[in-house]
């Protein structure tokens, strides 16, 4: 079997038979993975800590039948202040929502992936309570860059909210978090 190692932001987390989750991580070369996590909601488990949320972690990779399969994993950076403040967490679902949602598995795009480093790198920094507005202004680039609708046509007053759940054609979990 190949291994292989990446770079990547943890996107979602889901529990997996009695002792593993399904970790999904947007990767700079390898775009969206849905990677198994073997025995990491074990209390002993020394991987569990890199693969938290939000992490900016180096991953290594086994490649399975059904799911690659996380062997190691370090973090690169665990963004506190984003954890610290609720509003920064309600603006990190948000994006990683869109992420999961917009972005197709096995398919990369670092230009995207870059834009989604540097919304993290941004939202750690940022002093304001405004992140509205910085979702938003990312939203609407995700959506110029995956090639959804131009650049020209986004406006100031654009509902970006209601344009991506019209591609998504559902609603977005996180949407209640702005209202």
């Amino acid at each position: 079997m190949r291994t292989y190692k990446t770079e990547g932001i943890i996107i979602k987390r889901t529990n997996f038979g009695e002792a593993d989750k399904i970790i999904t991580v947007f990767t700079k070369n390898h775009g969206k993975l849905r990677a198994l996590g073997k025995g990491i909601r074990r209390i002993a488990s020394r991987r569990a800590p890199h693969l938290e949320l939000f992490n900016y972690a180096s991953i290594f990779l086994r490649e399975g039948r059904n799911f690659d399969q996380i062997t190691e994993a370090q973090i690169i950076n665990s963004y506190q202040e984003v954890k610290r403040d609720l509003g920064k967490i309600r603006a990190a679902y948000f994006v990683c929502e869109l992420i999961d949602s917009l972005c197709p598995e096995k398919l990369v795009n670092r230009q995207v992936f870059e834009l989604f480093l540097n919304f993290f790198n941004d939202l750690n920094k940022s002093n304001s309570v405004y992140y509205r507005n910085l979702c938003q202004e990312f939203a609407k680039e995700l959506v110029a860059q995956l090639g959804y609708l131009q650049r020209e046509k986004l406006s100031f007053n654009f509902d970006i909210i209601n344009f991506v759940e019209s591609i998504i054609e559902r609603k977005l979990k996180t949407r209640k978090l702005w209202t």
